[in-house]
């Protein structure tokens, strides 16, 4: 939900003609074959994004519903059925969720945001449908508004606390990552990486990635559109992620300033890391080598917000969230998922 002007003008703006279609894939074709293609499976929602896809391989996304702009909905959980390619709806209200993410034990976790949103963790058993509220406040304070998450191979969560739009006081003194023990200690453990927004660890935990995406204000709901703002930071991040869940700050990947940088992102079994990038002038899917070497490219017709790979035999199905859609996609790599247990 990053670049929310461009939404909002996109909305605004008459339908004049089609949008036209994506340039073609390109890059290294043992990575994502050159003739794939995009495939919408969902087209419905509002603001689509967090995909993750649980033990039985359907497909669970967050629809971002900005009050300001939906009737004060209040934020959907939708599942997408690969076998019938039904999409039901799961959860509303959601609590505004937008990051998703399954542990190991085939839990559904929930970065709840702001705009009347829950601003907090939640974990919810697919077998009874019940919740609980993991993590919502540090050092006595409501979060910003959580906005991703990953998990390393202990069951330790990550997330992301920025604040993009929303009514509600911004009350934590920086924008960081958090850690959620297993025993419930919520830790900060990234202060530096500016707005911190997507977050990934790596398949062999050394490394914790994370996208910050800096667009220069906490309440995109209440700018002017006129109102000139700064961007900050726009860049992927690699921070050494030490055995104890302690990060620290290795190097800028990749620099995407002036233009916008990333959203959510995931990584392959070997460890490549395929990146939604909301660049306007290029934007779609980015694959890149643990080193940041662009690997692949999958344009995008709107702006992608976030990816998750398949499970099983679709486990080369990479899905992608973009505008009010879910897509798929073939690829050539097998995708990283947690150890099930």
């Amino acid at each position: 939900m990053r670049n929310l002007r461009f939404l909002l003008a996109l909305a605004a703006a008459p339908a004049l003609a089609q949008t036209p279609p994506p340039p073609a894939i390109s890059g290294d074709p043992s990575v994502v074959a050159l003739d794939a293609r995009l495939e919408k499976v969902f087209g419905e929602g509002f603001f689509t994004e967090g995909p993750a896809v649980a033990s039985d391989g359907s497909v669970y996304f967050s629809d971002i519903t900005f009050t300001f702009r939906s009737g004060m909905q209040a934020g959907h959980i939708w599942r997408f059925d690969p076998v019938s390619r039904k999409t039901t709806l799961f959860r509303s209200p959601s609590g505004m969720s937008n990051g998703l993410k399954f542990d190991g034990q085939g839990r559904l976790i929930a970065a709840e945001g702001a705009d009347y949103g829950g601003r907090r963790l939640t974990r919810t058993d697919l077998k009874t449908g019940k919740s609980e509220i993991i993590a919502a406040l540090f050092e006595g304070k409501p979060l910003n508004a959580p906005n991703d998450i990953t998990i390393d191979n202990q069951g330790r969560i990550y997330f992301s606390d920025p604040r993009y739009l929303g009514h509600e006081p911004v009350e934590q003194p920086v924008m960081g990552v958090y850690r959620l023990d297993l025993d419930g200690g919520l830790h900060r453990v990234i202060t530096d990486a500016g707005k911190p927004n997507g977050v990934c660890i790596s398949p062999d935990q050394r490394t914790l990635y994370v996208v910050s995406n800096d667009n220069g204000t906490t309440g995109l709901d209440r700018v002017p559109p006129e109102l000139p703002l700064h961007k900050g930071r726009m860049a992927l991040l690699a921070y050494n992620l030490l055995p104890e869940g302690t990060a620290k700050f290795r190097e800028v990947l990749i620099d995407y300033y002036p233009q916008d940088g990333p959203d959510g992102l995931v990584v392959d079994a070997e460890g490549n890391l395929y990146v939604a990038v909301r660049d306007t002038t290029r934007p779609g899917i980015y694959v890149y080598s643990p080193r940041g070497q662009e690997l692949s490219y999958i344009p995008t017709s709107e702006l992608p917000t976030n990816v998750a790979f398949g499970r099983g035999a679709e486990i080369r199905t990479l899905y992608v969230t973009a505008g009010g859609n879910l897509y798929r996609i073939k690829v050539k790599k097998d995708g990283y998922h947690l150890p099930q247990y």
